[in-house]
């Protein structure tokens, strides 16, 4: 049986100061804990009700190969333990798994995308799924963008920060790197040229920016080339995960 300081402390991880400090991360529903349990994260602990216990056989089975312990908690207690508003009786604490820049390990990337001051943890999170969907391994962001970590974000990912590579605290720095080792840098703007009729570079890493203030005039001078979607409606812009996900599918169309 958990204790009220045992709860207390996992409840904490919710915080980003608290995950950094114990290198924990908590997340909820039953198809990103799974994503998270097949994956190469480790597992320190899985939380469910009663109910959810009971009603989901294979889950729990998957969980008990892993090894992995646990703990059954009352409705009340998950309650506490839960950022939603309709939780689903299952979470779980994951160790963070550190990812350290090294040039060498992008060798056969083909495409890299890049996450600068988007602070919506929402446009975070879809942008990783599309990733994910797009089979972009290797994502960077910035110091000034939302959290990779923060439950909003992984929940809009449905999971796909278990399957990327992702840089966090990323910058000029190692911009200069990627650039001087061959890849084009590739920024989003509005007034850039259309993506579809852009000739595809052989190694780029493309910037998405902030929807309202858009890129820094530090990013645009460093780019190689400025990329647009054009429009032929009203609307004054697109939101940066839908912009995302139309330029994903065109760079990594075949």
């Amino acid at each position: 049986m958990i204790t009220k300081n045992e709860l207390k402390y996992f409840v904490s991880l919710h915080q980003k100061k608290h995950r950094r400090q114990e290198n924990k991360f908590l997340v909820e529903g039953e198809k990103i804990v799974k994503e998270g349990i097949i994956s190469k994260y480790a597992c320190e602990i899985v939380f469910t009700t009663n109910e959810f216990f009971s009603n989901n056989e294979e889950l729990i089975k998957l969980i008990k190969q892993r090894q992995i312990k646990i703990e059954i908690i009352k409705n009340q207690e998950f309650k506490k333990l839960s950022d939603t508003k309709s939780p689903q009786g299952i979470a779980a604490v994951f160790v963070i798994k550190e990812n350290k820049f090294n040039i060498r390990k992008f060798d056969n990337d083909n495409l890299i995308v890049y996450l600068d001051n988007i602070s919506d943890p929402g446009n975070v999170g879809t942008i990783l799924r599309s990733c994910d969907w797009f089979g972009i391994k290797n994502i960077f962001i910035s110091k000034n963008s939302a959290e990779y970590l923060n439950p909003k974000v992984i929940r809009s990912s449905m999971g796909s920060i278990f399957h990327l590579n992702i840089y966090e605290d990323f910058g000029f720095e190692e911009l200069s790197v990627l650039k001087q080792n061959g890849f084009k840098i590739l920024c989003t703007d509005l007034n850039g040229k259309s993506i579809f009729s852009l000739i595809k570079p052989g190694k780029s890493l493309i910037v998405f920016s902030n929807e309202s203030t858009g890129p820094s005039s530090d990013i645009l001078n460093f780019a190689d080339d400025k990329i647009t979607i054009p429009g032929t409606g009203k609307a004054e812009s697109l939101n940066v995960a839908s912009a995302a996900a139309v330029i994903l599918a065109q760079l990594t169309k075949k």
